[in-house]
């Protein structure tokens, strides 16, 4: 059984019924972590020695926020900027991620279908989060695809509550499959 990591990182929690279903959905089970970075450093100073021994202990690394203008809240960048140092995840002597896995769990306004080359958005949410792969790579991780819940601001609550199962799924599937094969996910 693998030990699950989730960072979690939304500026307004209290205002999502989509991240509040989905950490609901998740916080009871063994082995998984969940750290509210908005909660544990409301000022932005952050604790690099403690963030970087609990990544240490964990296998499986999930970012877990909203989509916020193409990317991540301001506190994960700054975490992602000093959690994982020179010398520590990546460079020389940079090897205590390695192997590990990380996904981004993400929540958008937006569905779907927006994020295409013929959507408004004009790219995918995979080029999109092209930076936390390249993240990934850089520190010798493995980089699974997202899991995305689009449409958040009209998602109706019986969808909201398959959405939720299917990430408890997905992170039961991370922490106890012997094997991680990249069509673990459905769609969602």
């Amino acid at each position: 059984m693998r030990k699950v990591l989730i960072i979690f990182a939304h500026p307004k929690f209290e205002h999502s019924d989509v991240n509040f279903q989905l950490i609901n959905a998740v916080k009871d089970l063994e082995n998984v972590t969940i750290r509210d970075l908005y909660e544990l450093y409301p000022d932005f100073n952050i604790n690099i020695q403690e963030e970087q021994e609990i990544l240490f202990e964990h296998e499986v690394v999930i970012f877990q926020h909203p989509f916020y203008w193409y990317s991540c809240p301001p506190l994960l960048k700054q975490w992602i900027d000093l959690v994982l140092e020179f010398g520590w995840a990546y460079g020389p002597g940079g090897v205590y991620l390695k192997n590990k896995y990380l996904l981004n769990a993400i929540t958008s306004g937006g569905s779907q279908e927006v994020y295409s080359h013929e959507g408004r958005n004009r790219f995918t949410l995979e080029e999109f989060l092209r930076p936390f792969e390249q993240t990934a790579y850089l520190c010798w991780m493995r980089y699974l695809p997202p899991f995305h819940i689009g449409g958040t601001h009209q998602i109706q609550v019986d969808e909201l509550q398959r959405k939720a199962r299917a990430y408890r799924e997905l992170v039961l599937q991370l922490r106890d499959e012997k094997e991680i094969s990249i069509p673990y996910l459905q769609k969602t």
